[in-house]
C-alpha cells in the first residue's frame, strides 16, 4: 500500500478509538478509509444502475470513435451480441483436436 493510504487507515483507526467518534464504526471500516457504505450506485428506483452507466459510456466511446474516423453522419447497424464462452479447449476437446487432422481424417488412418 502507498504511504498515504496507510496514513489514512491509521487515522481512521485512531479516530475510531476516540469516544466522540465511537458511534461511527471507523475502526470496523478502517480498511475502506472509514466509509461503510456501498462504493457504487446500486438503486434502480432512486438512482441510475451500473448497467445504464456502462451503456452510456459505451455509446459515448462509440460516438467519439465514429467522430475520429469521420463517420458520425453514417448509420450504424448493431448485429448480434457477443459473450465470453471461455478460452481454448477443455482437456478432453484438446485431446480430440490433437487426434484429428485438418481434413477430418484421424491420424494414423
Amino acid at each position: 500500500m502507498r504511504a498515504h493510504v496507510l496514513r489514512m487507515i491509521g487515522t481512521c483507526w485512531w479516530l475510531g478509538g476516540l469516544p466522540a467518534f465511537a458511534g461511527l464504526g471507523l475502526r470496523r471500516w478502517a480498511h475502506m478509509l472509514g466509509y461503510g457504505g456501498h462504493f457504487s450506485t446500486k438503486s434502480r428506483r432512486y438512482s441510475t444502475t451500473l448497467g445504464e452507466l456502462r451503456r452510456a459510456r459505451a455509446e459515448h466511446r462509440a460516438q467519439e470513435q465514429r467522430a475520429a474516423l469521420g463517420l458520425e453522419d453514417h448509420p450504424v447497424a448493431y448485429v448480434g451480441q457477443g459473450r465470453y464462452a471461455g478460452r481454448g479447449y477443455s482437456p478432453e476437446a484438446a485431446l480430440l483436436a490433437a487426434s484429428v487432422r485438418e481434413d477430418g481424417v484421424p491420424l494414423g488412418a
